[in-house]
């Protein structure tokens, strides 16, 4: 298993002897243009822990955590005709990516089968490689659904977009199980080249399978070993019913951007549990570039001057909530400084600095974390 992440790793190491670009374009088989895309992602965390210790039992000491966040590799295809098909893994958790085949009938009308994204929320939604700060939000990371087994139908034009699907576990065994299905509409008043409006609702609701639900997140770090916020198991859950808003505005080089998630896991046996959380964050990029829009979805642009780079900074403002009657899972607020540059078409550093407020069962824990990231994507 090691060797095997170590041979996927260093083929995303050497990508870079291939000129820079969004994907390698290697082949033409069977009448389907084959192209080649990686991720590669290395992570530090440094802790002020308060309260609860966040690296654990970590081998980099008490307060600092390094390690190689993603490792993936995509193969994609085009064609013949309007066929599309991708095979994504990720050597460092040691799974499946997007694995489907998509059909599609025009530019923004296709069905996709296999393992895709689920269809809830933006920033879910968003590629990676894109993400605006190093972790994403709690709502994203707490009650998104992300990749899964499934059937998806997708429709819409420039200005709205609308996606349903049916879904059961994840491709790669003992990970996310249950089947469920969504829903996600978008709908654009304004969009023109760097200035948009973006509203979206989205809605999932899947059976929790074995019976039991934990709802819990981090101190918006992903490498800490502690979830300030738990609700621990909750038993006789039945399903999980999740319901997002979301919304983002683009003017020139400023974007502000904002969800809100409230999820009800329905019990057989004891009240139902609510929870809800969002976040909302205004990013500026320093060097004036602006996103693009498209299907619902929005994209950072290259650097203007790839030698200088893509500038930005940001401040985004988290908060979850997982108390309601019996169960109390906590409640926590985040502040995140973070501040990106990239680099040509291919690389990206980021730095950020959460500053975490959280209350669970009568105890306050306070801490604050420095997290940093090397990237490299092509």
């Amino acid at each position: 298993m090691l060797s095997r992440r170590l041979v996927l790793a260093a083929c995303i190491l050497a990508a870079p002897a291939a000129p820079a670009s969004a994907e390698i374009v290697f082949d033409v088989i069977g009448g389907s243009e084959v192209s080649l895309e990686g991720l590669l992602q290395a992570d530090g965390n440094w802790y002020d822990s308060d309260v609860a210790d966040l690296n654990g039992s970590g081998n980099n000491g008490d307060d600092s955590e390094f390690e190689l966040r993603r490792a993936e590799v995509v193969v994609k295809g085009k064609g013949p005709g309007n066929v599309e098909w991708v095979v994504g893994y990720d050597a460092k958790a040691d799974k499946f990516l997007d694995t489907n085949v998509r059909y599609k009938w025009g530019a923004y009308t296709g069905i996709t089968v296999g393992q895709a994204k689920q269809p809830n929320s933006l920033e879910e939604l968003t590629s990676t490689r894109f993400n605006d700060f190093i972790a994403k939000a709690s709502a994203t990371n707490t009650f998104g659904i992300a990749r899964r087994l499934g059937v998806q139908l997708a429709t819409g034009d420039e200005n709205w977009s609308l996606t349903g699907g049916m879904f059961g576990r994840e491709l790669t065994r003992n990970l996310a199980h249950g089947s469920g299905f969504g829903l996600r509409g978008t709908f654009a008043p304004l969009n023109r080249p760097g200035s948009f409006l973006h509203l979206g609702l989205s809605a999932v609701d899947v059976d929790t399978d074995n019976d039991t639900a934990r709802p819990r997140a981090r101190p918006l770090a992903d490498l800490a070993t502690v979830r300030l916020v738990d609700t621990g198991d909750i038993t006789d859950a039945d399903r999980q019913r999740t319901y997002g808003a979301e919304a983002a505005w683009v003017s020139g080089p400023v974007k502000l951007q904002g969800e809100y998630m409230q999820s009800t896991i329905s019990r057989l046996a004891h009240s139902d549990f609510s929870g809800d959380s969002a976040y909302v964050y205004a990013l500026w990029n320093i060097t004036g570039e602006t996103w693009t829009y498209r299907n619902g979805l929005i994209s950072t642009a290259l650097p203007d001057n790839p030698t200088t780079g893509l500038w930005q900074v940001g401040l985004r403002y988290d908060t979850i909530d997982l108390d309601d009657g019996s169960v109390q899972g906590g409640e926590m607020d985040s502040v995140t400084l973070g501040a990106n540059v990239y680099l040509r078409s291919n690389f990206k550093l980021a730095l950020n600095y959460v500053q975490a407020q959280s209350t669970r069962r009568g105890i306050d824990d306070d801490p604050g974390i420095v997290e940093a990231r090397a990237q490299l994507h092509w």
